[in-house]
């Protein structure tokens, strides 16, 4: 709690128009932590006992557009790259998510599809688009945490009418393309490395980005800014050239060399050797076979030189004595040929947290819940509540060491400490509540959660025991 009151005060100067406002948002992104139910904007005031009062001044907070989440995520972000040597370049997971509304009048909704339906048919649900950029802080065994540094709206706009004036057609086309997904990752990048190069003396530091499939096109590898890396998938049949070892003396500058095969012929062709590199994963050292090509140009992607990684299908038992099955190949690009392949690899396997981050903001953290129509508090509350998630990772770091977690709650029994490398988010919120609520329920410091032993287990006589419902009960 100490760390998180400590970052809270780095920012809070910038964070709201008025000190009411400021005092009002703290309580808000504490409530967010600590919330036993769902979190609305009304179980917010009342975890601290203000459904009694006049609720009014905590919906304007968002409604009038009075709190500024990027000032809280521009913090994080400072703090991350200062938990980092200078000479590492910072590393950042790119993806977007869908939050599932019911409303069909609420801001920022439309149908989208659904990631959880079957590849043979297309499912559309009514949600909210929204797009995260999650950084890497990295421990000496290479487990990385991704703690999220900006949580934007990707909502596109509603679709005229048939009947609608041709201007506003026209508008409403310029709208989408500004609005596309590579479109807002593109000018978001182009600000963080601006933020960046004024913070360093007009030069802005190497950053790496890792993204999927989706994200590895013309919009996005054309318009990187300066200094940036991509690493990302692309597809096993995609149409890849050599870099032109010669130009003509006249004529038009050559960009592309001969084709080359797909990068799905190239994983099948004996010739070329399978490279054994290592990387950090799921808790352990473990050994990939990849082949590589090295400069290569891609139509897509225009002048820049690239490096081709094809990741050999990993073999694996779901039980012991069970089956062998295997993963499916990955086929990955990055704009840096120098980089190297460990680096390059392990940078891949890192992105995965940000799925991690998606479904503890979402079932823990309650991001999406809140029941609100004004576009502002729809925009706001969202940010909040993922603001909310980043301190609390970053204080915990900060508290605890990269990769440590707190001690003060024992796990229970059927948990083997093995199994259990890093805490998780509900790890961290029990213990903050602990700090919050210990003194208030005991008079002494609370120490243990065991239940007591009763003579009479007769159902009429058991009680639950309260601290271990608050504290140790996992969501």
């Amino acid at each position: 709690m100490n760390q998180w009151e400590a970052l809270w005060r780095q920012c809070k100067e910038d964070v709201s128009s008025t000190g009411s406002c400021t005092r009002r948002l703290r309580e808000h992104l504490l409530a967010h932590l600590v919330c036993p139910g769902r979190h609305t904007v009304s179980s917010l005031i009342t975890v601290f006992g203000k459904q009694f009062r006049d609720w009014t001044a905590d919906y304007s907070l968002y409604a009038k557009d009075r709190v500024k989440e990027e000032v809280i995520f521009r913090q994080v972000r400072k703090e991350v790259e200062a938990l980092s040597p200078a000479t590492r370049p910072l590393c950042i997971a790119l993806d977007d998510t869908i939050l599932r509304k019911t409303g069909k009048t609420i801001p920022a909704t439309a149908y989208r599809k659904d990631p959880l339906g079957p590849p043979f048919n297309l499912n559309l649900v009514w949600a909210q688009r929204r797009l995260q950029f999650s950084a890497a802080v990295v421990d000496e065994t290479n487990e990385v945490r991704m703690i999220p540094i900006a949580f934007q709206d990707a909502s596109t706009p509603r679709k005229p009418r048939k009947t609608a004036p041709l201007e506003q057609v026209e508008f409403y086309k310029e709208q989408m393309k500004q609005r596309n997904l590579n479109a807002l990752a593109a000018a978001t990048l182009r600000q963080l490395q601006q933020e960046r190069a004024e913070q360093n003396g007009g030069i802005a530091p190497e950053l790496h980005v890792v993204v999927d499939g989706s994200y590895t096109n013309r919009k996005l590898l054309r318009n990187l800014p300066e200094n940036t890396t991509l690493i990302g998938r692309i597809r096993k049949d995609a149409k890849l050239s050599a870099k032109p070892q010669a130009q003509a003396l006249r004529g038009r500058k050559r960009i592309y060399g001969e084709d080359l095969p797909t990068p799905e012929q190239i994983r099948q062709d004996p010739d070329i050797p399978w490279v054994k590199v290592q990387a950090r994963a799921s808790g352990k050292w473990r050994e990939f076979e990849v082949k590589t090509l090295a400069p290569i140009r891609w139509r897509v992607a225009g002048e820049k030189d690239l490096r081709l990684i094809v990741i050999r299908p990993v073999g694996y038992r779901l039980r012991k004595g069970a089956r062998r099955l295997y993963t499916q190949p990955a086929y990955l690009i990055c704009t840096d040929p120098d980089l190297t392949l460990e680096e390059l690899l392990q940078q891949y396997i890192w992105r995965w947290d940000i799925e991690v981050n998606h479904r503890d903001e979402k079932t823990i953290l309650g991001v999406g819940q809140a029941q609100v129509r004004n576009e502002n508090s729809v925009q706001h509350i969202l940010a909040i509540a993922v603001a909310a998630f980043s301190m609390l990772h970053l204080a915990a770091i900060k508290a605890y060491g990269k990769g440590g977690k707190p001690t003060a709650i024992p796990e229970p029994k059927w948990r083997k400490p093995s199994k259990k490398q890093r805490p998780s988010t509900q790890d961290l919120i029990n213990e903050l509540r602990r700090e919050l609520w210990a003194k208030a329920i005991r008079p002494e410091i609370l120490t243990d959660f065991k239940n007591k032993v009763h003579d009479n287990t007769k159902l009429i006589n058991y009680k639950p025991d309260i601290c271990s419902s608050l504290f140790a009960a996992t969501a």
